[in-house]
């Protein structure tokens, strides 16, 4: 293309690499906000901090390597765990080596449970749900549809782990406490890779980690109260059943709140931030919106909107994946050299960390032309297919990429095109939305949208 079309906000990166205060004030924050101009155009850069060496990979080929984690050379860095551990405990998320491989074998069921002709209708319900909230809102005011997309995310997985609704309250709750979580997380792990005093931040994390679990912890419990055998009906169910691949034992009910916790959290949080960044796109772009409300009209009419139509939907599908892009739910993964490596002739000690960002790599000049620019169309065209081969990861890559992927586009697609159909979406004016890059990529101070009713 000649010119690039619409450019959303991003932070700007600094002219040079900052220096250790300046990084550490800008990282409190927000990771992205600690980049500067050479971050993206680099293969690999180093920068050095108290606690460790840090090697930030852009290049295709060694994300390839580092992501197969051959014979546990790169194992998830215990950065990762550190800042999870109370929300997740010692779930497959952070798990590493054999711990990992039992645990993953053990979920197999649970995940199927998820295949997507299972899991249309708790998705559609839900869905149905967020359409009969919209059409009672006020519209009389820009409405946030940040939380909103928390809510009806995290309803379609509680009624596909739990087979129960998730009422407006605990959603809101969720929202807030999250928003918590992350903010202490985040800030006790920058405290520790700088050797500084935890300030309290591990222990506030901690509290609001307890106050999410505290939502689905009590759900297990009855669950396991009930009679067996357990049918499998849900992924809770498969998850009892589950057994070890050579003790046989089952998962504990400390170890089935923290399987439900990551099957929680990844099947609802990584969703509508994705969700929130690719409706506020849209707004943007009444252009997009229109062609788009025309594609939903040829494939399901006024009718549902099923399983059948999703698939048909590319153009709503491209959309989403241009926000999956541009803004990366998960916009950086640790791993931890193992043992010593020479990675483009630079050596890499053991115990490094090497940073796999997707958020540089899905705006690396060399792979995306226009790289910070909105152009869903880009998924259309060769050289785009091209670009998603080798330099698209918002679900990671490798043996641990997300088994969710397609659970996860099915869902979007179905509210996505379900709010194209009735409304049309506009930004107020004013300032552009910022964005807080922490756990996954939150637009700072929530995403207020105008919202006409068609018709």
């Amino acid at each position: 293309m000649s010119t690039c079309p619409f450019t959303p906000p991003y932070p700007r990166p600094l002219a040079s690499k900052a220096g250790l205060l300046r990084r550490f004030w800008r990282g409190w924050h927000s990771w992205v906000h600690t980049l500067f101009a050479q971050s993206y155009r680099m293969k690999m850069g180093q920068v050095r901090l108290p606690r460790l060496t840090l090697h930030v990979v852009n290049a295709p080929e060694l994300v390839e390597e580092i992501m197969a984690d051959p014979g546990g050379a790169f194992p998830k860095h215990p950065l990762l765990a550190d800042m999870l551990e109370p929300l997740l405990g010692a779930s497959l998320f952070t798990a590493n080596g054999p711990h990992w491989a039992a645990q993953r074998r053990m979920m197999g069921p649970a995940f199927a449970q998820a295949h997507l002709d299972r899991s249309f209708a708790p998705m559609a319900a839900a869905c149905a749900g967020l359409m009969a909230d919209l059409a009672h809102a006020d519209l009389a005011a820009p409405l946030d549809i940040d939380p909103l997309m928390t809510h009806v995310t995290a309803d379609v997985i509680m009624r596909t782990l739990f087979s129960t609704p998730l009422a407006e309250g605990p959603a809101r709750r969720l929202h807030r406490t999250f928003a918590r979580y992350q903010a202490w997380a985040q800030r006790a792990a920058l405290l520790g890779l700088y050797g500084l005093p935890g300030l309290g931040c591990g222990g506030r994390a901690r509290r609001a980690g307890a106050e999410i679990r505290a939502l689905f912890a009590p759900l297990v419990a009855a669950r396991l109260q009930a009679p067996p055998p357990y049918p499998a009906q849900d992924m809770l169910d498969a998850l009892i059943a589950a057994r070890h691949p050579e003790t046989g034992a089952p998962f504990s009910q400390g170890d089935l709140v923290d399987q439900a916790a990551i099957l929680f959290l990844a099947g609802h949080e990584t969703s509508a931030t994705a969700l929130t960044w690719a409706l506020y796109l849209l707004a943007e772009s009444p252009e997009l919106q229109e062609r788009l409300h025309a594609e939903v009209g040829a494939v399901a009419g006024s009718g549902p909107i099923d399983a059948a139509a999703v698939k048909r939907l590319e153009g709503v599908r491209n959309l989403f994946r241009e926000a999956l892009r541009l803004y990366p739910p998960v916009s950086f993964l640790p791993r931890r050299a193992a043992r010593g490596a020479l990675l483009r002739g630079r050596a890499v000690g053991p115990e490094d960390m090497l940073v796999i960002s997707p958020w540089l790599i899905h705006r690396h000049a060399d792979h995306w032309p226009c790289p910070h620019a909105f152009d869903p169309d880009r998924f259309a065209r060769p050289e785009g297919q091209a670009a998603a081969a080798h330099a698209f990861l918002p679900f990671g890559k490798g043996p641990r990429i997300c088994i969710g992927a397609g659970f996860a586009m099915q869902e979007a697609v179905l509210i996505l095109a379900s709010v194209i159909r009735a409304y049309r979406l506009r930004y107020p004016a004013g300032p552009k939305p910022q964005l807080t890059s922490r756990l996954t990529l939150r637009p700072r101070h929530g995403m207020p949208l105008w919202l006409a009713p068609r018709g």
